[in-house]
């Protein structure tokens, strides 16, 4: 079990962790600076807001970030709590990218973009430290290839950890405990979902609970409906972080974690009854299950923002200081 379970799992998931947190890092070092000034200035209306907030989250892969960074800049009085509802919904949106982009079942492309990444890394250090004064116009693209050349390396890693943890598929098939799970959940999709929502809120990335949803169910291992649970469980469980950055701030702060999770119970109570509409929609899409997964995620996400959407314009948040 060890050999067959236990160490693909970890290091598969730690793989997975490590890419996310490289790629976040580069995009972060190349937005970062840029961003508390654009989340003020974007944000005049909820749909401003949501707009801005879903193209900055989908660069940054880390709606974490954009939800911690938000709660900070209410906290401090830079920007109101009704401001702060948009980027909310935003986020949401935003971090499909990362799923829908797994989902495309490229990780044979994995070693060619980590090549591609390392080579475009190193002629960026050469470029910056050689032609620093010959082609200043130039200049200014040495930083972000670099970061970009980060990034992809991230992805990439990303990439390899789910390979990984897809070779846990068959020995898991043969152990009683998942069984055990898998009848349960037939039984009750409510499993799936609390599952997912618990452990994403102890690992603090509902992305990585996704992924290893995904490959499970690219191999066979775990049907379709059970993995669209997990993911709306794993958005539940996500808000958890967002909880513990509001701790001990002011109470617009605090008023944007608690958005952060009335939008994702809302939508888990309004889709877990549809789960099977939400597979057959995802179906018609796409015919693999890890695609089907991520475009569930997609959709659940879009539609649950969208609804949240005209209960921004309430006048009722402006008076919540």
């Amino acid at each position: 079990m060890m050999q067959s379970i236990i160490f693909p799992l970890i290091g598969g998931f730690a793989l997975f962790m490590f890419g996310m947190k490289i790629m976040e890092f580069a995009l972060h070092l190349w937005a970062g600076p840029h961003l508390k000034r654009l989340l003020h200035r974007s944000t005049s209306t909820p749909i401003h807001g949501m707009l801005f907030s879903s193209v900055m989250t989908a660069i940054m892969q880390s709606s974490t970030a954009i939800t911690v960074i938000s709660i900070g800049l209410v906290n401090a009085g830079l920007m109101t709590f009704q401001r702060s509802l948009g980027i909310i919904l935003g986020t949401n949106i935003g971090t499909t990218l990362t799923t829908e982009l797994i989902g495309l079942n490229i990780n044979h492309y994995a070693l060619p973009l980590l090549l591609c990444a390392v080579t475009a890394w190193i002629w960026g250090v050469i470029a910056n430290d050689i032609f620093p004064d010959m082609l200043p116009s130039l200049h200014t693209w040495w930083k972000p290839l670099q970061y970009a050349a980060i990034a992809t390396a991230g992805f990439s890693f990303i990439l390899f950890g789910i390979e990984w943890m897809k070779a846990i598929s068959e020995p898991l098939q043969q152990r009683g405990l998942f069984t055990w799970f898998l009848e349960r959940s037939q039984d009750s999709l409510l499993w799936a979902l609390l599952a997912g929502m618990i452990i994403t809120a102890l690992v603090h990335s509902s992305a990585a609970i996704i992924a290893m949803a995904m490959g499970l169910s690219a191999t066979g291992a775990l049907p379709v409906e059970v993995g669209i649970a997990i993911v709306i469980g794993s958005n539940v469980g996500t808000c958890f972080t967002a909880l513990i950055a509001s701790l001990g701030g002011s109470r617009s702060g605090q008023f944007v974690a608690w958005s952060h999770v009335a939008l994702n119970v809302g939508g888990a109570l309004l889709f877990y009854p549809l789960i099977h509409l939400l597979h057959d929609i995802s179906a018609m899409i796409s015919g693999t299950e890890s695609a089907q997964i991520a475009h569930a995620q997609t959709i659940f996400n879009i539609a649950s923002s969208l609804l949240a959407l005209p209960l921004c314009y309430l006048p009722l948040w402006k008076r919540l200081r």
